[in-house]
């Protein structure tokens, strides 16, 4: 699996990443030896690079992950977290989250995105994973919070990677305006870019990407399938988009897709993995994965040739934005270890 550093850090990604949302029983249990299995398949394809959050599970993907990697050699593959809600005890709990997790609500999140709910989140976060160190922290959806985040929590974690604490630090969210925002205004090194760089939707070339490319920042991109319309060959009705279900156009310009795909040789999700790539910021994508059998398809999916004519078509039919760059970089500059 090739490498890519964060751009001005020591930081290393493989191309494609592990994440571990689902680790945390997102929408549906996962039993403990899935979660185990697919951190070892990942290991096994060769990802090293795993993205966690206290959000993801009210910490139960932290913990699985953390046992999950503990038997690895620490200096052979990259962790990230990350930081803005703070687990604290729930006064009222009902039984289960809330917030599409199936796990009991002992816990419940509270933003905070001061100098001290950042220390604080990412000591919780070592005590839960039982690792030393975290080799990259993002700020979790400070999309309400731009002040604080930018004020308070960004500079706390810019002196945390110039201590040599972190490695790198930078924004995770699912719009891409104010991440364009945190990489002109603010330290930070990379973004994690949700949803907004895909087959479907291309709005981050109005803001994030040109934003990462003037101040040659790195960029992380996940949900390249967008909740899950881009992970099937044929797409069929009833199929998520950005986390509900997909309005009949996007079906039918998915559909639309896929078709120009198969003509090409390819399918629609190997294509939108290969997709990220067209754009030079973006170092890395990692899709979510739940079990073993998901992340050996991932795998294969990324490795899997997708022609340059694919995009070619996907542009000229108006499927695509025409300003999508015309080359796909991901199986040039950048090394193997």
């Amino acid at each position: 699996m090739k490498h890519r550093k964060i751009t001005d850090t020591a930081v290393e990604l493989t191309e494609l990443g592990f994440g571990a949302s689902s680790l945390g029983n997102l929408y549906r249990t996962t039993p403990d030896v899935d979660a185990a299995a697919a951190v070892e398949a990942a290991w096994e394809g060769g990802i090293r690079y795993f993205d966690t959050a206290p959000h993801y599970g009210l910490g139960l993907s932290e913990r699985r992950l953390g046992a999950a990697l503990r038997h690895r050699p620490r200096a052979e593959y990259t962790v990230s977290s990350k930081v803005g809600r703070l687990l604290v005890p729930n006064e009222h709990p009902r039984g289960v989250d809330t917030e599409g997790f199936v796990v009991r609500d002992d816990l419940r999140r509270e933003w905070d995105f001061s100098r001290d709910g950042v220390l604080r989140s990412i000591e919780a976060t070592l005590q839960r994973t039982g690792l030393d160190r975290l080799d990259v922290v993002y700020l979790h959806d400070p999309d309400d919070h731009w002040r604080q985040a930018a004020d308070e929590a960004m500079p706390a974690l810019a002196d945390l990677r110039d201590q040599g604490v972190v490695g790198a630090v930078g924004v995770g969210m699912n719009q891409s305006a104010m991440l364009a925002r945190f990489l002109r205004e603010t330290p930070a090194d990379v973004v994690m870019l949700a949803g907004r760089y895909t087959l479907l939707d291309q709005s981050a070339l109005d803001d994030v990407l040109p934003a990462a490319q003037e101040r040659g920042k790195s960029v992380v991109a996940v949900g390249v399938f967008n909740s899950g319309l881009l992970s099937q060959d044929r797409p069929t009705e009833g199929m998520m988009y950005d986390y509900r279900h997909a309005p009949s156009e996007l079906l039918t310009r998915a559909r639309a897709i896929a078709e120009v795909c198969a003509a090409h040789g390819t399918t629609l999700p190997a294509a939108a993995i290969a997709f990220a790539w067209s754009h030079p910021s973006i170092i890395n994508v990692t899709p979510g994965m739940r079990s073993a059998a998901q992340v050996t398809r991932n795998t294969e999916l990324h490795r899997r040739h997708v022609p340059e004519s694919l995009w070619d078509d996907l542009r000229a039919q108006g499927l695509i934005r025409p300003d999508v760059p015309a080359e796909n970089r991901r199986r040039r500059s950048s090394r193997c270890r």
